[in-house]
């Protein structure tokens, strides 16, 4: 009879634990989709921000007709620079309400215009569905939901793995020294935690000025403390156990010790916490692109594209800050029902 590890058992409760798996792949989708997201967008050109002001604030689902007329500038990016920020077209795309195709060019007339223009010399037609409508710049909003998805994640990415940094490098010397060294590193955390967090987001972010990697020093900065704390709490309990008094015995060095036998035995809750460390995350970058600190335009974030357009709540356009609400909404509910079923999975109690 085959025993299974600890880690294959946890696996199979959240397996078994449907909510629990479906926020799971809902999460590992929209990851895809964020990374490979100029793959999928119809907009590629540098941070989704094409603009055509006659299109703005278009319904879901409007269909329009464009021409592609060459512009003859040579793209300089590399494939690096095009995967994760976009490319500067080759052409230039113009709205069109109606046409009239010549032997040597075409006859149109722009949307929202009543002159008749002629062009001679090479062309496309394309008819472009704004599955979720237009901006009021007339940027495609699919296209800026989707790189969103990629600023959103990688802030709540970045920002875990800073605060795990710092908070598990504390937490595991204040809990093995104690003494003076864990009151030390307490009265530390007990300050931090006093500030609220939004504040102290807000006071790093205006220190270290407004950006897009900013906001990833910001946050993580600021979250460290729970999980310092949860770190410290574990290892009070796991340096009292026989096998690390037999390890002492054992004359191993302090580093052995805690790398090799206390670290292991508290990743089960501090993944439980950067679960749920990453939902914050993600509404504090939210919350910080709503007041206009965070990533600056023209950088596409879900909370920018609420600020840019919670005043069309009360119009016929609510869609505009309803669709990125419900976005910040769906990932953050998966995260924290991720969590808890990590936290489930994780208790030995069951």
């Amino acid at each position: 009879m085959t025993t299974n590890s600890l880690n294959k058992m946890a696996w199979s409760k959240l397996i078994a634990d449907r909510p629990s798996l479906f926020a799971l792949l809902f999460i590992l989708s929209c990851t895809f989709i964020g990374f490979f997201s100029y793959l999928f967008i119809p907009d590629k050109s540098p941070y989704a921000n094409q603009m055509h002001l006659e299109l703005a604030t278009l319904p879901p689902l409007s269909k329009i007709d464009f021409i592609q007329i060459p512009n003859n500038t040579q793209s300089s990016e590399s494939f690096f620079e095009y995967f994760f920020k976009g490319k500067k077209p080759s052409y230039e795309k113009i709205p069109i309400a109606s046409h009239k195709e010549l032997d040597e060019g075409i006859n149109y007339i722009k949307t929202g215009s009543d002159l008749t223009k002629n062009y001679q010399g090479d062309y496309t037609l394309l008819n472009q569905t704004f599955w979720f409508g237009t901006d009021r710049f007339g940027r495609d909003l699919l296209s800026r939901m989707i790189y969103g998805i990629r600023v959103s994640l990688a802030v709540g990415l970045i920002a875990v793995f800073i605060s795990l940094l710092i908070g598990i490098s504390l937490g595991l010397l204040a809990g093995f020294y104690r003494g003076r060294v864990d009151n030390i590193i307490m009265w530390f955390v007990n300050v931090i935690w006093s500030i609220p967090t939004l504040l102290l987001v807000i006071a790093i972010t205006l220190a270290l000025g407004k950006g897009f990697w900013q906001v990833f020093v910001a946050v993580g900065l600021t979250m460290w403390v729970e999980v310092a704390r949860i770190v410290r709490g574990q290892v009070l309990a796991i340096r009292e156990l026989e096998y690390i008094d037999a390890s002492k015995v054992l004359a191993y060095s302090s580093y052995r010790i805690i790398f090799k036998h206390i670290l292991p035995n508290v990743i089960g809750p501090v993944i439980v916490i950067s679960a749920a460390n990453f939902a914050a995350a993600i509404l504090i970058e939210a919350g910080l692109s709503f007041l206009g600190i965070g990533a600056q335009p023209p950088i596409p974030t879900w909370g920018g594209i609420i600020k840019d357009h919670y005043s069309y709540i009360i119009m016929d356009k609510a869609y505009l800050a309803i669709i990125p609400g419900l976005a910040i909404m769906s990932l953050v509910l998966s995260f924290m029902i991720l969590g808890n079923g990590l936290r489930d999975a994780f208790d030995v109690r069951h």
